[in-house]
């Protein structure tokens, strides 16, 4: 039941997310009560795939070694920087095309170096396919795209401290819940 849960969490998160792109007619007709069918979705998706992933019995498939915690933490630090405001304000990033969806796919990558189980494949290896497949599908849709203009490097400054803190932070919560991601 657990597995079925998991997969179900990260398909229901796929689909959602990908619903725009692949019916954009039938997303358009749903109007605004489409955005709270999206979102209903996802929150549901969200509890799935936590409830499924803390309840599954799953075997261990290899053994990461110690040091991939640090780059773990590494890329997770970069992961958070790419998805903050960060793009559009700052400097640094600001002619990528999808920095928040590239940010999403190296916190999964991150995540599939430290968990070795059967579960955190599926999950972690599910919404990496998922990022790759929805930047993919929009460049697809639409090919032509032009960066917006670069902002402040301070801006990049005030989103990289806030970064060292938010990953702080998530840290302690997964301490909280019982992994200490901090090596």
């Amino acid at each position: 039941m657990a597995w079925l849960l998991l997969i179900l969490g990260v398909a229901l998160w796929a689909g959602a997310h990908l619903f725009k792109r692949v019916a954009p007619e039938r997303r358009a007709e749903l109007g605004d009560k489409g955005r709270g069918l999206v979102a209903m979705t996802i929150f549901a998706s969200i509890i799935l795939m936590v409830i499924g992933y803390r309840w599954v019995q799953d075997p261990q498939v290899w053994f990461p070694p110690y040091f991939l915690i640090h780059i773990n933490n590494l890329l997770i630090l970069i992961a958070i920087f790419m998805m903050s405001p960060a793009p559009k304000k700052g400097r640094l990033i600001s002619g990528m095309r999808h920095p928040m969806l590239t940010g999403f796919g190296l916190w999964a990558f991150a995540h599939l170096l430290v968990n070795g189980n059967l579960a955190a494949i599926v999950l972690f290896g599910g919404l990496l396919a998922w990022s790759i497949a929805e930047q993919v599908i929009i460049n697809r849709a639409e090919p032509d795209w032009t960066a917006p203009p670069p902002g402040q490097i301070k801006y990049d400054a005030m989103f990289a401290v806030g970064s060292v803190i938010l990953l702080a932070v998530i840290g302690y919560i997964h301490f909280w819940l019982g992994v200490w991601p901090f090596g």
